[in-house]
Formats: structure tokens, C-alpha cells, sequence
């Protein structure tokens, strides 16, 4: 519970919120927000000037090249956090300064370390801390879920997630250049485990309780400075239930075919989210990837809310956060779950790393040396 004598604002006013970051996902949160009754967006933040066009296309009043400037300059609620995770902890700490909620792109932080001093610096500020992990959002997890919590398919012994995309680097032919901060280990704090794995640890533990990291491998399909594959063996003790998990950022993504699969191998049966996509799911995304065609070709921006159901989970996602500012509670997904995933996926790499040290007399081809 968020401890404040009065709340900031009352139900008959519209939450106030920023966004610090509008690259593709500040976009995303940017464009969920605007649709989103109760809800106003005054500012956003960004240091790239085409971003900033973007945000002010979509009908921003005010942008800025600093979101320190922005939280020092508008009268906000709570705000979007998403930068790049080397910056979640400055900018964690500036809107705490500002009284300022704050909604942070996952990863929390780049380490638990990292994450600790930011919850720290919230709590000390009496600021809430949610964090954007969607997967639980999604309407085809939400189908597992239920079928699992009903008993349809009676104890689970074995289940597998595995969630494959291209990263950064997108599928050819590219016309401008990735990002540079997903490939640097300093700015990202990893890879493929931080930026896909770290979601499957949350739906995970949603699901199943409390996970132990058993064994991990990780690798380099492709000559990176961050990993772009990770496979990781969990065991969740409450259920008895032993999980496999393989995140990548090797294979080309080709819209609207769905990146997760999970699957849990029930005693009586087995529960997929593909069994429970929604019905219409390709129609609509293969017209979306149409249009966003027709858009691209006549100057337009893209719909980046359209092409895939998932997308949608993000607004649910931060519309939870949401009602939770606006009713005083403890945002759904907070900052101690952010930083439990942390955990998770740094027991993975520590793991990873002993067991390249125990073969590192073995010759290993160059393309599966891990990190």
C-alpha cells in the first residue's frame, strides 16, 4: 500500500502522466496512454529529435530533450519509464525527487544490486514502482492460466516456454541502423536473458509460485557483444513442476506469427497458449501489417499498437498500474517482482558461466561459445 495521507489527485480529475522515452516501446506505453480514458499526457521526454516528431505527431502538447527537465518542469502523477535500463536507476531517483509514480520498461534495473538502490530510492521518496512485464497480460497466457488454476489437465510434472525474436537487429532488409544500446553489455546489463528471458521468469512464477534456477547455457548464434540465446532448467518446489525455458534473439520474426509458445504436460493432458489465441488474431494482424505497409509507403508513422495482439497487453499492463495510482494501492506487478526476475536471470548467467569454466578445456566450435 502506498502510504499518503491524501491522495494526489481525486476521481474526478484525469491521472497526469509522462513519458521518458519514445523509441518503439515509449511509443507503444505512449500511444496506450493517449487512448486510455482518465488518463492525459502533457509531456514526453526524448533526446533523439525524430522521436520527439513522432510524439508530437501523436498529439503531444509538450516534448522535451531531457527528461530530468520534464519532471522538473511539469506537475505529474506518475510517469513511463522507458529508457535504456542503465538509466532506470537516475531516472527512478529524479521522478522520486518529483513525488512521481513511476511505471519502468523491464528490466528494472540491470542487476539487483542496481535494482536495490533504486527501491530504495523510491521507498525513501514514497513514490510506487510498477514494472511492464506483459506476458501475464496477454489474453493466450491468461486462457493458460485458467485452464491450469481449473485443474483441466490435473498436476503439471514438465512445462516449456521458449520466446524467439530478431532483437535489435531486425529482419532484412533494414533501412536504418539497430540501436546501439541493446548490443552494449554496459548500457543493457545483458542480452537475449534480460530482454526476452526476464518476461518468461515473471509469467512463470505467476503461474507456478516461486521458481529455482537449476542448470543454464548460454550462447552466440550470432557475433555479438551480448548473448542471443539462453536456455535455462527451473524447478518450481510449491507445484513440483520442472520447466524448461529457451529466449533468443537469433530468428527472424515474420508478422503475425506469434514469438512465445508455452506449453504445460498435464497428467490427464496437455494446456498450449496457442489453443487459446484469439479467434481472429491473424485476420487482424495480417491487416495491420498491410496497412502499416501502406502507411510507411505514403510517409505515414506506423501503428505500432497494431500488428500483434500482444501489443494490446501492454496497454492492459499499464492501465493496471494505472488504477492502481489512482486508487492508492501497490501497482499488480511492482518492483520487488522486477527485481525477484533480476534474480532469477542472474542465477542463470552465474550458472552458465561455472559451466563454461568446467569445459573450458573442451574445443567448443566458435559459433557455441558461451558467455
Amino acid at each position: 500500500m502506498i502510504s499518503s495521507p491524501l491522495s494526489r489527485w481525486t476521481d474526478s480529475s484525469a491521472l497526469s502522466l509522462g513519458v521518458l522515452g519514445v523509441g518503439n516501446i515509449g511509443m507503444v506505453h505512449l500511444k496506450s496512454a493517449l487512448s486510455m480514458p482518465g488518463v492525459d499526457v502533457p509531456a514526453v521526454a526524448d533526446a533523439a529529435p525524430e522521436n520527439r516528431r513522432r510524439a508530437d505527431r501523436a498529439g503531444v502538447a509538450r516534448t522535451y530533450d531531457d527528461y530530468a527537465t520534464l519532471l522538473e518542469s511539469e506537475s505529474l502523477d506518475a510517469a513511463v519509464v522507458a529508457l535504456p535500463p542503465s538509466l532506470h536507476a537516475a531516472a527512478v531517483e529524479r521522478a522520486a525527487d518529483a513525488g512521481v509514480d513511476v511505471f519502468v520498461e523491464k528490466p528494472l534495473a540491470r542487476s539487483t544490486d542496481e535494482a536495490d538502490r533504486l527501491l530504495e530510492t523510491a521507498a525513501a521518496g514514497g513514490i510506487a514502482v510498477g514494472v511492464d512485464h506483459t506476458l501475464r497480460y496477454q489474453p493466450d497466457m491468461v486462457g493458460v492460466k485458467t485452464a491450469y488454476d481449473e485443474g483441466r489437465v490435473g498436476h503439471v510434472p514438465y512445462a516449456s516456454i521458449t520466446r524467439i525474436n530478431d532483437g535489435p537487429l531486425g529482419r532484412p532488409p533494414v533501412e536504418d541502423a539497430p540501436p546501439s544500446w541493446p548490443l552494449d553489455p554496459d548500457a543493457a546489463g545483458g542480452g537475449s536473458l534480460l530482454e526476452l528471458g526476464i518476461h518468461c521468469f515473471d509469467l512463470l512464477e505467476w503461474l507456478f509460485g516461486d521458481l529455482e534456477v537449476r542448470d543454464a547455457a548460454i550462447g552466440r548464434t550470432l557475433e555479438l557483444p551480448v548473448e542471443d540465446a539462453a536456455t535455462v532448467l527451473l524447478r518450481a518446489p510449491e507445484t513440483g513442476t520442472t520447466i524448461t525455458l529457451h529466449c533468443g534473439s537469433y530468428q527472424w520474426e515474420q508478422l503475425p506469427e506469434v514469438n512465445t509458445r508455452l506449453q504445460l504436460e498435464g497428467i490427464t493432458g496437455t494446456i498450449s497458449n496457442e489453443d487459446h489465441l484469439p479467434a481472429n488474431f491473424y485476420a487482424s494482424a495480417a491487416r495491420s501489417a498491410l496497412s502499416n505497409v501502406a502507411r510507411r509507403l505514403t510517409g505515414g508513422d506506423p501503428d505500432v499498437f497494431g500488428p500483434t495482439f500482444y501489443l494490446q497487453a501492454h496497454y492492459d499492463a499499464l492501465a493496471a498500474f494505472c488504477d492502481a495510482i489512482r486508487e492508492d494501492e501497490t501497482p499488480p506487478v511492482d518492483g520487488e517482482d522486477g527485481r525477484r526476475c533480476l534474480e532469477l536471470a542472474e542465477t542463470a548467467y552465474e550458472l552458465a558461466d561455472r559451466a563454461d569454466g568446467d569445459d573450458a578445456d573442451l574445443a567448443v566450435p566458435e559459433a557455441e561459445v558461451t558467455r
